[in-house]
């Protein structure tokens, strides 16, 4: 037997676990997701994917059972913590809009996915501790049983035990304020209700209630207070009693297919990665739920980390590159991290916020500041550090036609991309590693760039020694 049963165990099969398990298998990596649920969960966090989240599912192949399943809304440019700009932007993508899809959908679409590429998905297995060395992880769980892995990801939630078990910081502020969010039956006429939450939404934002479809109402209510503990779910009378506090009616409901509590507490890791274990998603940071973008940053999270632990896995990372994750998306969630608290304060009936909120509508005015913002909500804002170069250097690369087909359509196997419009370079001996792509005709505003597999520029240019120091330096020695 050998010494390890899998390459990579993942703890935590939401969105973020699937993805990321989905990404190891691209690259044939033995991939154990862990859950402790038997069943997969029925609450409905998160309502939608953002554009850079669509692009994702796009170079993946994924985005066909998405749009399937889910509602295009347009128009999200121009749009922050429901201030709506004058002027609506049109962002740098081919999927310039939210998707509206229920978490649930997408955590089946996804789990699906990862299983169908090879994952070992089992539910009802909780992790409850690990040790580790210099070689692997040895992974206790809730039956007694022991399992080996080379390297553990922690995916499982902002209350994540594998950060708590490996000392990580957490740094942020504790809740100051709570909302209450169930799916339920009502008796209340649908007009009614409309008109009922058109009102309060006037005065508190964070109020709202309307249809979820299968006969059922999405209602979210600020609670009477922060619960000392938050993993109990309300009760159907505390739901009821908060919505008659701000609607002067409960609605009937009743029935409830699900309730929750979530808060304003905003807190970030301060390492993503100790030894072989590293974390991601919730577990790497938790942030109020305004612009809906906890669960996309944790997709996000997956296809930046994936690539680049199966390169450690297959043993041709190059030095720092796993670090790089921490390096990367480290600012990535502070970013999220600001413009949600910013938006959790806009939405507050208090007269300082109401002051700053009237002032940012009036800068809602000028088109730069729109588009400043809605790049940074949509995800397709983010420029990482590869040092001094043009401004496409560090950033994802568009969708754009090649040949008969697409960009997103040649990335789909989880490869890096020499996208060449001069026909003169070469990889070499990375093409085990990088595929290429020559097309004069490309819609492209350079000679020739390097794509990471995660569709990211990692070098510009026409000179071939140049384009083979970029190699090595993200795809390691040949």
């Amino acid at each position: 037997m050998s010494e390890f049963d899998v390459d990579v165990a993942i703890s935590g099969g939401g969105p973020t676990g699937m993805m990321l398990a989905a990404e190891l298998r691209l690259h044939e990596v033995q991939v154990l997701v862990l859950d402790r649920d038997a069943e997969p969960t029925r609450l409905v966090r998160s309502l939608g994917l953002h554009p850079r989240s669509l692009e994702i599912m796009d170079q993946r192949g994924l985005l066909e059972r998405f749009l399937a399943e889910g509602t295009p809304y347009p128009g999200m440019g121009g749009r922050f913590a429901g201030i709506v700009s004058p002027h609506p932007v049109t962002l740098d993508t081919a999927h310039d809009y939210i998707l509206g899809i229920p978490q649930p959908v997408t955590d089946r679409i996804l789990a699906e996915h990862a299983a169908e590429l090879g994952t070992e998905i089992r539910r009802g297995s909780e992790l409850t501790g690990f040790e580790q060395d210099e070689d692997g992880v040895t992974i206790a769980l809730a039956d007694g049983s022991r399992l080996r892995s080379r390297w553990l990801v922690g995916c499982d939630g902002g209350r994540s035990l594998v950060r708590r078990m490996l000392g990580v910081g957490f740094p942020g502020d504790a809740a100051t304020t709570e909302w209450l969010l169930g799916e339920v039956e009502v008796t209340a006429a649908a007009d009614e209700i409309a008109a009922i939450s058109e009102k309060v939404r006037t005065t508190h934002r964070g109020f709202g209630i309307g249809p979820a479809g299968d006969g059922l109402f999405r209602a979210v209510v600020p609670a009477a207070s922060v619960a000392e503990d938050r993993t109990v779910p309300p009760t159907l009378d505390d739901f009821r009693s908060q919505l008659r506090a701000f609607a002067g009616t409960d609605f009937g409901v009743h029935s409830p297919r699900s309730l929750t509590r979530f808060t304003d507490a905003t807190r970030l890791a301060d390492q993503y990665r100790v030894g072989r274990v590293l974390l991601a998603g919730d577990a790497a940071h938790v942030h109020p739920p305004l612009g809906g973008q906890g669960l996309n940053l944790g997709i996000q999270d997956a296809f930046n980390l994936g690539w680049k632990l199966a390169a450690a896995v297959e043993g041709w990372a190059p030095a720092g590159l796993l670090d790089t994750y921490f390096d990367e998306r480290h600012p990535a969630a502070e970013d999220v991290l600001t413009i949600t608290r910013a938006q959790s304060e806009l939405i507050s009936p208090e007269p300082g916020p109401q002051a700053v909120r009237r002032l940012l509508t009036e800068l809602m005015g000028f088109e730069d500041v729109g588009r400043f913002l809605a790049e940074k909500v949509a995800g397709i804002g983010i420029r990482y550090d590869f040092g001094d170069g043009p401004a496409l250097l560090g950033r994802r690369m568009r969708d754009i036609p090649l040949g008969r087909g697409r960009l997103y359509e040649r990335m789909r196997d989880g490869r890096g991309m020499l996208l060449d419009r001069t026909g003169s370079l070469s990889v070499g001996a990375w093409a085990d590693r990088v595929d290429v792509v020559a097309d004069a005709a490309a819609e492209l505003d350079a000679p020739a760039v390097l794509l990471r597999p995660d569709g990211h520029v990692a070098w510009i240019g026409d000179e071939q020694e140049e384009l083979t120091r970029h190699l090595r330096r993200w795809f390691g020695e040949a």
